[in-house]
Parts: C-alpha cells; sequence; structure tokens
C-alpha cells in the first residue's frame, strides 16, 4: 500500500497544496515551523480521521477560514481508493472514502494502517500510563475491529459508571441494582479487551525485543512488561470488593483502564535510569516493532511517517534505522528534517534513491529525485 496524492485546503499553516507521491522514501525538508510536520499529521488523518498531536479537529483549520478539507488517494493491490476529511467549524466532521459518507469512523480505521514516530512520543515514556494504554489501543484497533468497539462500549460505561457514583455522592441515593448494570457491563468488555490485550502483548513483545537488539547492537537489555489488574484477580470480583471505595472516591478505582506498560532499561525504570539516547531507541524500536506487527496481520505494509527523529540519536543508529526502513521489509517512508542534504548523504551511502520536498512557510516545492 502506498500514498500517491495529497491535497490540503486551509489545513494549519496551509492556504493549498497539492503533492504526488511514489512509492519509497520521501524526505520534507526545511526549517522549524515550516510546515513540515503538518503534512505528516494530513496523512495521519486520512488514515486515522484524527491528528496524532491535537485531538480537537477545528484547531487544525487555517487562522482566518472556516473549515479545512484533506484529500488523498491510496493504492492497495492495485485497487485506488480516494479518502477525503471536511471539518468546518461548528459542524460534524464528514469523513468519506470514494465519495462515500463514513456513518461510524471507527469503519475506517485500519484500512490504511499507518505508524507515525515523532518527539512528541516521549510522552509514552515519560507521562503516566494513560499514554502507553494509548499506544496499545492504537496497535491493536487498526487489526481487530472488535477490540475497537469493545473499548468504544467500556469507555463508556465507565463514564456512567463514575457518573452514579458521584450522583450517589452527591444526592446520598444509592441505587444498588443500576450500579450492578454498569457493573456487569464493564465485565463483559473488559475482560474481552483484557484477552486482547494480553494476547497481543505475547506476540508484540518479541518483535520489540528483536528490533531493539538489532538498534542497540545487543549493547543494552531493555524490557517490556504488561501489567494488569485482571492477571491475578477476576474483574467481577475486583469490582465488587471496591465498591465501597468507589463510593468514597466517586470513581471507578478498578479495572482494564487502570492497566500499564513497564519500560524497563537493565532491569531500572527507563523513565528515571535511561539515557535521552536509551529513550529515543525505545521509541523507535517500540514504533518499529508497531510497524512489524501491523504487517504481520494485515498482510501488507502500512505507511511509516518519521518526524525529526535525528535529534539524540547517534550517527550509528540513524544509518541502522535509515538502513532497516528502506529494505524490503518496509514499504512507503515520510520523513522530516531541518537538513535536505543530511538526508541525501545518509541515504546515498545506503544505496536507496529518495524523493525531497523542500518545505517553507506553508509552500512546498518538489520533488527533488536523486
Amino acid at each position: 500500500m502506498y500514498l500517491t496524492q495529497l491535497s490540503l485546503l486551509n489545513f494549519k499553516n496551509y492556504v493549498q497544496a497539492d503533492l504526488s507521491f511514489k512509492p519509497g522514501v520521501t524526505v520534507f525538508a526545511g526549517n522549524n515551523g515550516a510546515g513540515k510536520t503538518n503534512l505528516l499529521d494530513a496523512i495521519h488523518y486520512l488514515s486515522l480521521c484524527k491528528s496524532y498531536f491535537n485531538p480537537i479537529d477545528s484547531q487544525q483549520i487555517l487562522q482566518g477560514t472556516d473549515f479545512f478539507m484533506l484529500n488523498g488517494t491510496f493504492i492497495k493491490d492495485e485497487q485506488k481508493d480516494t479518502v477525503s476529511c471536511a471539518i468546518k467549524r461548528n459542524q460534524k466532521k464528514q469523513f468519506k472514502r470514494n465519495k462515500k459518507e463514513y456513518q461510524r469512523l471507527a469503519d475506517h480505521i485500519g484500512l490504511f494502517p499507518l505508524v507515525m514516530l515523532s518527539p512528541y512520543d516521549t510522552n509514552i515514556i515519560m507521562e503516566g500510563s494513560e499514554e502507553r494504554r494509548k499506544f496499545v489501543d492504537n496497535v491493536i484497533s487498526q487489526t481487530d475491529h472488535q477490540y475497537l468497539d469493545e473499548l468504544i462500549s467500556y469507555n463508556k460505561t465507565l463514564l456512567n459508571r463514575n457518573i452514579l457514583l458521584k450522583t450517589i455522592a452527591d444526592t446520598g441515593k444509592y441505587d444498588p441494582a443500576l450500579l450492578e448494570v454498569f457493573d456487569e457491563q464493564l465485565v463483559v468488555s473488559g475482560n474481552i479487551i483484557f484477552q486482547k490485550r494480553k494476547a497481543f502483548m505475547e506476540v508484540f513483545t518479541e518483535i520489540f525485543n528483536r528490533h531493539y537488539q538489532y538498534l542497540s547492537e545487543d549493547a543494552e537489555r531493555a524490557e517490556l512488561i504488561y501489567d494488569s489488574q485482571l492477571l491475578q484477580h477476576d474483574f467481577a470480583s475486583l469490582l465488587k470488593k471496591a465498591t465501597e471505595r468507589d463510593r468514597v472516591l466517586e470513581r471507578t478505582s478498578v479495572g482494564i483502564h487502570k492497566d500499564e506498560l513497564q519500560f524497563s532499561i537493565h532491569q531500572m525504570p527507563m523513565k528515571k535510569f535511561g539515557s535521552q539516547g536509551q529513550q529515543k531507541s525505545f521509541l523507535v524500536a517500540l514504533k518499529l516493532a508497531q510497524y512489524s506487527f501491523l504487517y504481520q496481520q494485515k498482510g501488507f505494509k502500512p505507511l511509516l511517517l518519521l518526524d525529526d527523529i535525528f535529534d539524540k540519536l547517534d550517527e550509528k543508529r540513524i544509518h541502522k534505522l535509515m538502513q532497516m526502513v528502506s529494505d524490503n521489509n518496509f514499504g512507503q517512508v515520510f520523513i522530516t528534517d531541518t537538513n535536505a542534504e543530511r538526508m541525501q548523504q545518509v541515504f546515498d551511502r545506503i544505496g536507496v534513491k529518495v524523493a525531497v520536498f523542500k518545505v517553507e512557510k506553508g509552500q512546498v516545492d518538489g520533488p527533488n529525485e536523486r
């Protein structure tokens, strides 16, 4: 699968842009703030129906305008699909495939799988467990529609249960029968999600270890461990035991929304003891493992988007990474960097052709192919 055409109208800092791509490696080069990352985010929108960086759609609209529109053409197994996204202020997002609007955006997820790596991803290591759950959910959701449906259902029930707990605290009126209904709904969805996360991590951890060992040349030992309350306890029993505590806290304190991914380096927490280089290598391995998993599950190569990833990676690891993503295991790759010449030299050394677009203040020139 690859993206052959991309059009932007009133998107972020772009008034209008029309770009054409070929399979292989594409580089967007330009100064910070020029709009390189916005091009990657436009591609992310077309694949996953949302921005990678900002969940508020209206904030992606070019200042002074009322809407934005994105169009892209994907080719997969010689079949051409046109995807469009249109957002107007204070109106529902319109998302279409081959001019037919989706009734549920969830039905689009996974059709055009994508992996993105950016400096923003340090949140996966440095922030709370929610960021790590989002990572897992993103990967599984692109391969399993039932998982996405159950996740949506679980989060809705969790919200309703928390509202009920707050209402009980505010009014003093306790309705155990209604709380039991929400508990039963949480258990059904929660158990399905837990089993799918557990099965995923058993496969994913091995893939991750392989990529990290390659990047570090076996010099370091990194670990990725899935931790869930449901590994040791029955979910229904957990909810029942936590009822009084939940009433005091006014929120649900147990469940798969408390799951965690533990990252470590030499058996020490990566967040506290990993150097910036080690943390960056860990993230790169994590995203390459995501790519490999999606490829394995989907049977075709996802898009790979690498946003300004060369900061904090030494030259050896940059070379190994580029060599890896340029070989036959990877498909179409989009890269942003401030230095076009540096990118050209890296790919010249490994004998790979690259198409370079120059980006400046929301204007795109190119491609220059060498």
